[in-house]
């Protein structure tokens, strides 16, 4: 795509490309919005023990790997609400439940 003048835009980096591809293909629902956020809110480590799987009226259910990390993460769920509801809008959940994964 160039501009009106024959130019071709500034490169991206790889990362932001993908990013902005990511959003422009991304569903737009409540359940696709926590999905697009989540690993930056809640960190790395938290990120690769859950998966965010379903929302309905608001409240959003991620599966964890075990019972202890959704026990310790359901006591966290307020804050990290909070989190997603700040860094999303409106399109943050009401509330979170998590729940042991299903095999």
């Amino acid at each position: 795509m160039r501009d009106g003048r024959g130019r071709s835009p500034s490169p991206k980096r790889l990362g932001q490309a993908l990013e902005d591809f990511r959003g422009e293909i991304s569903p737009a629902t409540p359940l696709a919005a926590v999905q697009t956020v989540w690993d930056e809110v809640v960190g790395e480590r938290i990120a690769q023990v859950t998966d965010v799987v379903d929302e309905r009226e608001g409240v959003v259910t991620v599966e964890c790997v075990g019972a202890a990390w959704a026990q310790e993460l359901e006591m966290m769920a307020p804050r990290i609400a909070a989190r997603l509801r700040e860094r999303l809008g409106s399109e943050g959940p009401a509330e979170i439940r998590f729940r042991t994964a299903r095999d």
